[in-house]
Formats: structure tokens, C-alpha cells, sequence
């Protein structure tokens, strides 16, 4: 009875742009052969209505169709690519979460700058089974617009949970009022990545191996068509919401202009014929419509060194130009303001050292593996504080902090060019990451961790607490 419920103040819509569910689409690949794909699909949009959303997800496992096949996955309200949670900056969110799982669970609204504390953005509630508990969060009116994502963070369940399935998109409006007029009501897609293996009919929530062949989604789907026009420029809103494993996304032919990093937007869009997106990172990005035709969405070969993965090239999506070609529109060269962290004061500097055992079995920040009672840093609100994080691995570790993002100062030395914040970071294997926070508006304790949700889970977490 309860999956798939929402509070009457919640507004289920479809998503912008792309084709209705499901609806077949008739491709012709190079050699002349005419193929049938499903057309990318929206997940449902739940949306606030006068500054309130009220909703219920219900955490289960259910029978999910993915690719043709019915497989076991953990669903939110029985969908694999559960309902995508739309906001505005200043809004209420009343989310009511119900855990039908076999073990405890929680849920973490992944980049937000809210409270960590109480029933806000409180990772350390552990919600048993069978249990029901109401989160509330109050958005700043300052929330920067973008793309988040909600996803389980009960440790150490993190890594089986998020791989089968209880991960979704979360977007914060307003990034559209930094457009140019003549794009404010371009088409908007979502393409969240998630990644998915089958063992015995159902995603493994054991015994995972994020090394092993795997299959890539786009929204849940395998392959799908988005449709452009030719010089039609649209806003897609890329998001790796998996569990463990990075993505090198390229589309041949056609340039990404990155709007907005990690749900923070930029001073200075920039163009990159390939975006490497390790767990948890967000790129909102405009494209525009290649020559008609067809190209492919892909995925590249991608390691994260001697000791970590080897992931394949693989084809995420087909993308089709067709129609009446558009007059190509006039590019961004200039974004949003930013506050660059250049220009702080240093209230203190520290060093925070990720390793691991020599299995890549055990990992550790500062030489301890994760405790929740414990307290690993203390930082005093309305400080700035510099960190070179250390990876003395070989293998690439994707650095997160919550509640409060960061700018990137230097990478093994060399200074970055930050046209924005950002909450993830890839930390070089056997190399370093300088990057700078100002602790703001928070007070409590949160965690910071390794993204990859394996490692997560099996340590390389550790705690801060915010100190008046």
C-alpha cells in the first residue's frame, strides 16, 4: 500500500523534453541496418508547490524490468530510477522515509549546505526495519541551483545498497536565470548514470566486485535515443549516481560547455570534448546539435591504477540529430559570480592522508579506519581552512565532504584553474589535492570520505565537527 504513496502536497510531472515512456524509436546504424530503441525516459518529477514538498519513498527490494530482463533490485517507491525531487532555493522538504529492508538504512541528500544535525542531513540515524522516520530540511535561500542526488548512506551498507538501486536525482531550480534570454527554455535532460551486475536474478548486495563486468544505465535505461536537432542546444544535467565506479564520458563530434560542477555554477563555462566523472560527481553542461545523424554517448576506457579498476569503453546512449536544423545560439563566455577562497584569510592548515592495506581490502584516512563516535577534526565556524589531502595509494580515491564545498587550489602542485566549488575530487594515486573551505551557517558533525562507496564502507571515512 505504501509504494509509490504521496503527500497530496507533492506534484508528480514529466520530465522536460525527450519522448513519452517507453516509445520505440526506429535508428539506422553506419552499415544501413535499421534497429529499434527505446527512447530516453524521465524519470517522474516530484515538484514544490508554495515553498513546500512533502513526500514518502519506501525503501524495499522488488522485480524491476532492466533491459528486457526482471531482475531483483532495492527500489524507492518500487523504481529503480526512483522520482527525480525538484525544489527552489528557501524551500521545505518533508521527506518521509520507510525502510522495508532486511538491514538499516538512511538517506543523504548529497551536496546540499543544510544542517547535518537532528532529522536534517543526518548521516549517522540508523532507521531499522520496518521502521518509518520524517526528515525535515529547510533550503537556504542562497542554495546554489544545479544537480544533486539523494542516496542511501548507512554505513556500512553504502556501496551494496546505492549498486542496487536506492540512488535518484534531486534539481535545484535557477541555474536556467544565469542563461542568455534566448536560452532560458531550452530543452533540460537528465542523465544520471548508474551501473548494475546480476548474480542469481538480483543485484548483489554482497561479495561485490565493482572490477567485474558491468552494465551502464542512462535514467535506469540501457542505451537509449535522445533526440536533438541539428544546432539545437540543450541542457543535460549529467549525474554519477552509482555506487563505486567512474565514468570518461565523450560524444563524438560534439563539445560539452560546463555550466555548473557538483551543483555549483561557474564564473567561466568551459568546453571539454571528454568529462571524467568519478562517483557522486555532477557536470550540468549545454550541447548542441550535431549534423543530422547518429553518434553515441559513450563511456571510455578508464583506469584507476594498478591497484584499483580497469573499466571498458562502453556505449551509454544513442544520440540522434534529426528535424529542421537551428541556427546554432551564441554560447556563454561568462556565468554566475563566484566567491573565490583565493582571497581568504588561512585560518588553519591540515594534512589528511587516504591509504589503504596492501590487499586494497582496508582503507584508512589518517591511518584509522571510520569510528562514528569519533571525532577526527575540529573546525571553528566562520574559519577558512586549507587541506592537502594525500593519497598514498596506488589507486585514484574520490575525496567528498559534506555540508560544505570546496574550491580546488592546486593538483600535485600545480595550480588549478577553479572557476567554481565543488564537492568531489579525484585524488591522484600516490599524488596530492589542495583544496580550500570556509565553514559556514553549520554547526555539528558530518563526515568526509572516499566516494567510492566500497572503500567507504570497508573505512576511508572519517568525522568533523563544526565548533563555534
Amino acid at each position: 500500500m505504501l509504494v509509490g504513496l504521496l503527500v497530496a502536497t507533492a506534484v508528480a510531472i514529466s520530465g522536460c523534453g525527450g519522448s513519452p515512456a517507453d516509445t520505440p524509436v526506429a535508428t539506422v546504424s553506419p552499415t544501413g541496418t535499421e534497429t529499434t530503441q527505446t527512447a530516453l525516459r524521465e524519470p517522474r518529477q516530484l515538484v514544490s508547490r508554495n515553498k513546500t514538498l512533502k513526500i514518502r519513498l519506501v525503501a524495499q527490494m522488488r522485480t524491476v524490468d532492466l533491459g528486457g530482463k526482471q531482475v531483483r533490485a532495492l527500489t524507492y517507491n518500487g523504481e529503480y530510477m526512483p522520482p527525480t525531487i525538484r525544489l527552489r532555493p528557501g524551500d521545505q522538504l518533508d521527506l518521509t522515509l520507510v525502510n522495508m529492508l532486511p538491514e538499516h538504512t538512511n538517506l543523504h541528500t548529497h551536496g546540499w549546505h543544510v544542517s547535518p544535525r537532528g532529522n536534517s542531513d543526518n548521516i549517522y540515524l540508523h532507521i531499522h526495519p520496518g521502521q518509518t522516520y520524517h526528515y525535515s530540511y529547510r533550503l537556504p535561500k542562497d542554495l546554489a541551483p544545479g544537480t544533486y542526488w539523494y542516496h542511501s548512506h548507512g554505513h556500512p551498507f553504502s556501496e551494496p545498497q546505492v549498486l542496487a538501486g536506492l540512488s535518484g536525482a534531486i534539481i535545484i531550480d535557477g541555474l536556467e536565470n544565469y542563461l542568455p534570454p534566448e536560452l532560458r527554455n531550452i530543452t533540460q535532460r537528465l542523465i544520471a548514470l548508474k551501473d548494475f551486475q546480476v548474480r542469481d536474478g538480483a543485484i548483489p548486495t554482497a561479495g561485490i566486485d565493482s572490477n567485474a563486468p558491468t552494465t551502464r544505465t542512462v535514467n535506469g535505461q540501457i542505451d537509449p535515443v535522445i533526440t536533438i536537432r541539428p544546432g539545437e542546444t540543450q541542457l543535460w544535467r549529467m549525474a554519477n549516481i552509482g555506487a563505486d565506479i567512474a565514468y570518461k564520458v565523450n560524444l563524438p563530434g560534439t563539445r560539452f560547455l560546463v555550466i555548473a560542477q557538483d551543483a555549483n555554477p561557474v564564473n567561466e563555462p568551459w568546453g571539454a570534448d571528454t568529462i571524467v566523472m568519478p562517483p557522486g560527481s555532477r557536470f550540468d553542461v549545454l550541447v548542441q546539435g550535431p549534423a543530422a545523424g547518429r553518434s553515441t554517448l559513450r563511456t571510455l576506457e578508464y583506469t584507476t591504477g594498478p591497484a584499483g579498476d580497469d573499466y571498458p569503453e562502453t556505449t551509454l546512449a544513442t544520440l540522434v540529430s534529426t528535424g529542421e536544423p537551428m541556427t546554432p545560439a551564441a554560447l556563454p563566455a561568462t556565468f554566475a559570480p563566484v566567491d573565490d577562497l583565493a582571497k581568504d584569510k588561512i585560518d588553519r592548515r591540515r594534512t589528511i592522508t587516504f591509504s589503504e592495506n596492501g590487499d586494497s581490502t582496508q582503507f584508512y584516512i589518517g591511518g584509522k579506519q571510520f569510528a562514528a563516535d569519533r571525532i577526527d577534526i575540529r573546525a571553528r565556524l566562520n574559519t577558512t581552512e586549507e587541506w592537502t589531502v594525500n593519497n598514498t595509494s596506488d589507486e585514484e580515491h574520490t575525496f567528498h565532504i559534506h555540508v560544505n564545498d570546496f574550491q580546488v587550489m592546486s593538483i600535485n602542485g600545480k595550480p588549478y584553474n577553479a572557476r567554481g566549488w565543488q564537492d568531489t575530487v579525484q585524488l591522484p594515486l600516490r599524488g596530492e589535492v589542495v583544496i580550500r573551505m570556509r565553514f559556514r551557517n553549520y554547526l555539528g558533525k558530518y563526515p568526509y570520505h572516499c566516494h567510492i562507496l566500497n572503500h567507504e564502507d570497508h573505512g576511508m571515512m572519517a568525522n568533523i565537527e563544526v565548533v563555534p
